[in-house]
């Protein structure tokens, strides 16, 4: 296998150079994504889930308060833990998250196993978006709409690539 990758777009091949938080703008095409990726995902979750515990919350009860909140019908238990569990940090974490926010009175289980918001659970909801809102702000200081939507465009053909050619073999 050849060290160098060919760049579709220049129509010539970019060498993978090691991971180097002090790259310049003109060494940024040969660093590894795999790295800048990470790393963002690490330091952004970090200073979220830091902030969330200022106020005994964590990241995954406010997916599940969003989740519960977010749909035309209350959704079962299974269908939060199923649809949440991909993004958890094991495959039983947002069973226990449903337990923890039914025992603090956030959630509320209807005769149909449906889970609802309580008005304290709206509250933390609602309170937690404002939250996370501002927190947002601070991640994205500096980048326009425009530059936000262009990387995530960009990881989006990335994971797209890689899930193309693990398809193909």
């Amino acid at each position: 296998m050849e060290n160098a990758i060919t760049n579709p777009s220049a129509g010539s091949p970019t060498d993978q150079a090691p991971a180097d938080p002090s790259a310049t703008d003109d060494m940024l095409a040969t660093q590894p994504i795999g790295y800048w990726s990470g790393l963002a995902h690490t330091t952004v979750t970090r200073h979220l889930r830091d902030a969330m515990a200022r106020i005994d919350v964590t990241q995954p009860q406010y997916w599940v308060l969003n989740r519960v909140d977010g749909g035309p019908a209350a959704p079962t238990r299974a269908e939060v833990v199923a649809q949440l569990t991909p993004l958890a940090d094991g495959p039983h974490e947002m069973s226990r998250v449903v337990d923890q926010l039914h025992h603090r009175g956030w959630l509320r289980v209807d005769a149909g196993e449906r889970l609802h918001l309580t008005d304290a659970g709206e509250a933390a909801r609602v309170r937690l978006r404002a939250m996370v809102t501002e927190l947002r702000a601070v991640v994205h200081r500096g980048i326009s709409d425009e530059e936000y939507v262009a990387a995530l465009k960009v990881l989006r053909t990335m994971v797209a690539n890689v899930e193309g050619e693990r398809g193909a073999r």
